[in-house]
């Protein structure tokens, strides 16, 4: 499973450094403008322009994040003011400079600005990892309350990469491990998935916890519909305390949501 992580406190490029990163995979790094989004990028593609070159990838990351901006402002009514900056990476240069950061692999992850590990072209990995990240960028700029915990943060950035890729239920191989997790007790504690991020976690224990937080929201999703999520998340951006939000929208506590869907496994 790739894994992406939210960042909010360590600022390894904040977005005023943009300007000094002159210096890429092909010699620098290619800037592309949208409406919502500054893009540079760096990956190593022999050409600039016709098919297959640096400028079609830029237009089709372009696109990608755009498409994201629209699934995340239709769904739960959340858009950024400013422009969201991104930068793509090289893969070996992604790799190189952020390998050591995280003590699991990562494929992006969002500080202040979106860090995405490239490729020479738009696959389904890529258009996933830029719409999980940008969801994490749309709710650091509207969030009232700044913090919100890792299980909603990174449930709701699983639920839409998914959904970028047409994938809205858990699949038969995603439930078989959370099954067998359960009935071995080796499920992820609340204490944990409530912590601002889950940059702490190993591999193993990182991939369950960002499936189990994928399966609390498409769960709710399931038995509750998107336009009561959209609600929740209207209400939780304005300021509103989680646990009573959760008890006011879903009737149910935390703990209780936990219990439910381990009951179901």
């Amino acid at each position: 499973m790739r894994l992406c992580v939210f960042l909010l406190l360590s600022a390894l490029l904040p977005p005023s450094s943009l300007a000094a990163l002159d210096r890429g995979a092909d010699g620098k790094f290619h800037q592309r403008r949208s409406a919502h989004f500054r893009l540079l990028q760096d990956v190593d593609i022999d050409h600039r322009t016709g098919r297959g070159g640096s400028r079609q990838f830029e237009q089709a990351v372009i696109e990608a994040l755009e498409d994201a901006f629209r699934q995340v402002h239709k769904k739960l009514d959340i858009r950024p003011r400013g422009a969201v900056d991104v930068v793509v990476y090289d893969p070996a240069v992604f790799d190189g400079t952020y390998s050591d950061q995280f003590r699991f692999s990562t494929v992006g992850f969002y500080d202040g600005v979106i860090h995405v590990r490239g490729d020479v072209e738009v696959n389904r990995r890529l258009v996933r990892t830029l719409h999980h990240e940008y969801f994490h960028a749309a709710l650091d700029a509207v969030s009232a309350r700044g913090h919100v915990p890792a299980w909603l943060n990174e449930g709701l950035a699983e639920w839409f990469e998914n959904l970028a890729i047409g994938k809205r239920r858990l699949s038969s191989a995603e439930y078989a491990y959370l099954s067998q997790a359960n009935r071995l007790d080796r499920w992820v504690p609340l204490s944990v998935l409530s912590q601002p991020t889950f940059a702490g976690l190993d591999n193993e224990s990182a991939t369950l916890a960002y499936l189990q937080s994928y399966a609390m929201i498409e769960y709710l999703v399931r038995h509750h519909g998107e336009h009561r999520l959209r609600r929740f998340m209207r209400k939780l951006v304005r300021g509103a305390r989680l646990e009573w939000l959760l008890k006011r929208e879903y009737r149910v506590s935390l703990a209780e949501l936990e219990a439910n869907l381990r009951a179901e496994l």
